[in-house]
């Protein structure tokens, strides 16, 4: 059978599977959270446009900057790391804020006068703890909007401070360390700690040497300073290192912190300061010494100006109040302004246990015998003499003392200028030949032994052989001989004959010693020109001896210091009751010398020192040459010695010891015996001589047998009536 026409059938069957049923729809499971692209390098753009050669170099350019930011990012943070660290080691040596306001490593000393008021300062004055939350706001405004304008917002070191002061610095041609600093003014404090190292006496010559190399500036400080500010800055608040700064800084006079510096410049605490006072010391900072107020007001009122004008800038005070400050600038005190007895606190410092003043660690307090008004009155008197009597020019010096007849020193000038502190004192550190000035104790030893005033001397040519020197003739000043005169009328006209004469006569070692004991302890020349005053002394010393005779013989030793205590304590650590000593001559025979030399003064060669309102009495003083000049007298109250010369020796030009030395010192006693009632000197007036008949001369034997011729002629004529 054939199959054609049909379609042949498959020899396998067809795989039966059942008929899927409808599947439910299936939750998608949740997608898994892709892992974030791993961020790759963004390639730099490729460098396109341009030759080969352009193209080269911005390649290069590419590569050299970005070097340098991958060294400067990596060095940045490792100077970083390293200041941080230097920060944290430095803040953990950092003391607590309060130990840290007084920083002297010397103690103050303060000199009162008679009546108790302070009148001069001496050695680092503190006055005690300020901060800045009890100091005037003014003060606290000058000193930021002077030394630091941004010390509210910077950690210790102001990069814009910093690149303004170096710009300054080589715009004005220094070293970008020369000159402007930028510090901030926690850097200043930083300083004035000297970086926490504290002053060893073992390590450094003096004190001036260790501030030296506090302050010495270079690129190794500059980053220490930096260092120690930002550890400030972590440790302490802006007013703990404010306060620090304000109790540390100088301010010139030698006040330490801002209440020194009150009390030394305007008589007040550091609460009480007005905006002008507070400009004022603001502006002593830069530089204390140049424009102290005490040292040149004008130019410290200038620079508070500026001061002013910074604080109105920067929003301290307004308009108003800076205008009323400049109108009103401020005005020292009155203690600050007389800076009255420079020469003499000098004096009283130099004479005073060290320890407790030059070299003292504590605050000293001392109470003095200086009188202000008799200083005011020995100043007026000198400049007075030299303003009007001496020639625009002189380079001449005068110096003047007055004391109490117990030696209490009342007043010292040593020197033209007397507004001055630290200076050489010709009153107590010059020794000069005394000339004249001396022969009082010629004449002491004298009426000692027994002589009065109206004892006689001969003054005629006179020489004396002179063992190792030869022949020596004294002459007197006016090449002229008076003949025999009296102890008294030789004082009074300054004889010089007479007065190696009496000398001889007491005994030059009896003479010698008198003066010595009188307070004169300069070495005395051992030859007879001893009467003549060939010896030197100083002002004090004479003056002392002066004292000795007008208290009626005793010695006396100057001094000026009452009592010595600490500031704070009630009881004095030393006291002086007085200076008067041992008698050296008789009440007697002082009184008859005070009337000598009061003949000086009336009628002698000190007559331009007589006085229109009481006795006086002294004595004049001119060297050879006329190298110096004296006067030193006394009124029954007080003794004033005065020289004047020149601190080279040079010979004065028409001076002698009568003549301004004299007026200086007339001038001053009638200024310190202005409302003083008037006493007559302690002095006894001698009973005049006795005058001794003259016996009638003679007459020649023609004389006697003339009248006896004409007596008997006359009676003839009687008797015979022719």
């Amino acid at each position: 059978m054939s199959n054609s026409g049909r379609k042949s059938p498959r020899l396998v069957a067809d795989k039966r599977t059942r008929t899927p049923k409808k599947a439910a729809k299936k939750k998608p499971a949740p997608k898994k959270k892709a892992a974030p692209k791993r961020k790759t390098r963004a390639k730099r753009k490729p460098i396109t446009g341009g030759n080969m050669i352009t193209r080269f170099f911005r390649r290069f350019f590419r590569w050299v900057f970005g070097l340098i930011w991958a060294i400067t990012w990596r060095v940045t943070a490792v100077v970083t790391l390293v200041v941080g660290i230097a920060v944290a080691l430095t803040y953990v040596t950092l003391e607590d804020a309060d130990t840290l306001l007084d920083g002297r490593a010397r103690g103050s000393v303060t000199l009162m006068d008679r009546y108790g008021e302070v009148f001069a300062w001496r050695g680092d004055q503190f006055g005690g703890v300020v901060t800045a939350q009890n100091v005037s706001r003014h003060l606290k405004n000058a000193v930021v909007a002077t030394e630091d304008r941004r010390f509210k917002y910077h950690i210790g070191i102001d990069p814009i401070g910093i690149a303004s002061a170096v710009k300054i610095n080589l715009r004005e041609g220094r070293g970008p360390l020369q000159g402007h600093g930028g510090s901030t003014l926690t850097q200043q404090t930083a300083k004035l700690l000297c970086f926490g190292s504290e002053y060893d006496e073992a390590e450094w010559d003096s004190e001036a040497d260790y501030i030296a190399d506090c302050r010495r500036t270079s690129l190794t400080r500059k980053a220490k300073e930096a260092i120690y500010a930002m550890a400030m800055e972590v440790a302490y608040t802006k007013d703990e290192i404010l306060s620090i700064y304000l109790n540390r800084a100088y301010f010139g006079g030698g006040a330490y912190g801002a209440e020194a510096a009150a009390q030394r410049y305007f008589g007040k605490g550091a609460a009480q300061l007005t905006i002008g006072e507070s400009a004022m010391l603001a502006g002593l900072l830069t530089a204390p010494s140049t424009f102290a107020p005490t040292n040149n007001l004008e130019r410290s009122q200038n620079r508070a100006s500026v001061v002013v004008g910074l604080m109105q800038d920067q929003g301290h005070i307004s308009a108003t109040d800076a205008a009323t400050a400049l109108a009103s600038p401020a005005v020292l005190s009155d203690a600050a302004e007389a800076q009255a007895g420079g020469y003499f606190a000098d004096w009283v410092m130099a004479t005073a246990p060290q320890y407790f003043t030059r070299d003292t660690t504590e605050d000293v307090v001392i109470r003095t015998t200086l009188d202000p008004r008799l200083q005011q009155a020995a100043e007026d008197a000198v400049k007075l003499i030299f303003e009007t009597k001496v020639r625009e020019g002189s380079k001449a010096q005068a110096a003047v003392v007055i004391m109490s007849a117990d030696g209490a020193v009342r007043a010292m000038v040593g020197g033209r200028k007397t507004k001055v502190s630290g200076a050489f004192n010709r009153a107590t550190q010059a020794k000069r030949q005394t000339g004249s000035a001396f022969k009082p104790f010629v004449y002491a030893t004298a009426l000692e032994l027994g002589e009065s005033p109206n004892s006689t001397v001969v003054d005629e040519p006179y020489c004396l052989n002179i063992p190792g020197s030869g022949r020596w003739c004294p002459k007197n000043y006016n090449k002229k001989y008076a003949g025999r005169v009296s102890l008294t009328s030789a004082l009074q006209h300054s004889l010089n004959v007479p007065a190696v004469k009496v000398a001889e006569r007491s005994g030059l070692d009896l003479v010698r010693q008198v003066a010595t004991d009188f307070g004169i302890e300069s070495d005395l020349a051992a030859g007879p020109a001893l009467a003549l005053g060939a010896s030197e002394s100083t002002l004090l010393e004479m003056s002392g001896a002066y004292a000795g005779i007008l208290n009626g013989g005793s010695s006396v030793t100057p001094y000026g210091l009452v009592d010595l205590r600490l500031q704070g304590d009630d009881e004095p650590l030393m006291t002086t009751e007085g200076g008067i000593g041992e008698r050296v001559i008789r009440e007697q025979a002082a009184k008859e010398l005070i009337y000598m030399m009061n003949k000086v003064v009336t009628s002698g060669t000190g007559q331009r020192a007589k006085l229109p309102d009481r006795e006086a009495a002294g004595k004049t003083g001119t060297t050879q040459a006329a190298r110096d000049a004296w006067f030193v007298g006394f009124t029954a109250d007080y003794v004033a010695g005065v020289w004047m010369g020149y601190d080279d020796n040079k010979p004065l030009s028409g001076v002698t010891g009568g003549g301004l030395p004299a007026e200086i010192w007339r001038e001053t006693m009638v200024r310190v015996n202005e409302g003083v009632p008037a006493k007559p000197l302690p002095m006894i007036v001698p009973a005049p001589p006795k005058q001794v008949a003259q016996p009638t001369p003679r007459k020649n034997k023609k004389s006697r047998r003339k009248k006896r011729d004409s007596l008997i002629e006359s009676v003839i004529k009687d008797i015979f009536g022719q």
